[in-house]
């Protein structure tokens, strides 16, 4: 059965109640999550179960599972899953810190692509740091750059998701501006990141309430990494 993304409706919720459906080999499954797997350039988030019997287990990684809309959470010691069985139920809480710097600079990347127009060849985002790689040839400022993303931050832009028709995107092909991630179908709905007045595109990642949330960000680096890629390289001020 897909495990429910309580994730994807709010990106605040830091812990839930969950039965477990599977455990072994130092991963568990459960019924539902707060939990974000990797995916999207985003990393996966940490944290622990907690027990019924006071029991900390310690989750260093989320992944998705072999068959779509299963997560899977991994054990920092393997070893931990024999104090779990199917059915038990667990108390699933986020590294707190970990997951916010994601949706910092997950919604960081989002305002980059409002000020850098073109297709997105590759991203990642990690707690220490994201980069997105432009589909482009001309030469990027990086204190233009830096100006631009503080200024969108300081505007305190409101951030929300909504739901749209596979059909409505297909209609709309402009809204995908990654070229190497492309937005998962066959559920029939995509979620999309509107930044209000800035940004619109599909994402599944974790975000944000407001730009203002994001706190100071500064391009640390920009590269060019062949003729036609140019990666930008974002950092916490």
């Amino acid at each position: 059965m897909p495990t429910i993304e309580l994730f994807r409706d709010d990106a605040d919720l830091a812990e839930c109640t969950a039965t477990v459906v599977g455990v072994g080999d130092g991963v568990v499954e459960l019924d539902r999550t707060v939990f974000y797997p990797q995916g999207g350039g985003q990393a996966g988030d940490a944290g622990e179960l907690l027990t019924a019997a006071g029991r900390v287990l310690r989750v260093a990684d989320t992944r998705k599972g072999p068959e779509a809309g299963r997560i899977l959470h991994l054990l920092a010691d393997p070893a931990d899953a024999a104090a779990l069985a199917v059915g038990d139920t667990v108390t699933a809480r986020l590294d707190g810190p970990r997951r916010q710097a994601h949706r910092r600079f997950h919604t960081a990347t989002h305002l980059l692509c409002a000020l850098v127009p073109h297709p997105v060849d590759g991203c990642s985002i990690t707690a220490g740091y994201a980069r997105l790689d432009f589909h482009m040839t001309e030469p990027l400022d990086k204190e233009a750059l830096t100006a631009g993303l503080a200024r969108l931050v300081d505007a305190a832009h409101p951030v929300a998701t909504r739901w749209i028709s596979d059909a409505e995107l297909d209609a709309q092909p402009q809204l995908v501006r990654s070229m190497s991630v492309q937005p998962p179908r066959g559920s029939g709905r995509v979620r999309l990141v509107e930044i209000a007045g800035v940004d619109l595109q599909p994402c599944g990642g974790t975000h944000v309430g407001n730009t203002a949330d994001i706190g100071r960000v500064v391009v640390t680096k920009i590269e060019k990494k062949s003729a036609s890629t140019r990666r930008v390289v974002l950092g916490f001020a």
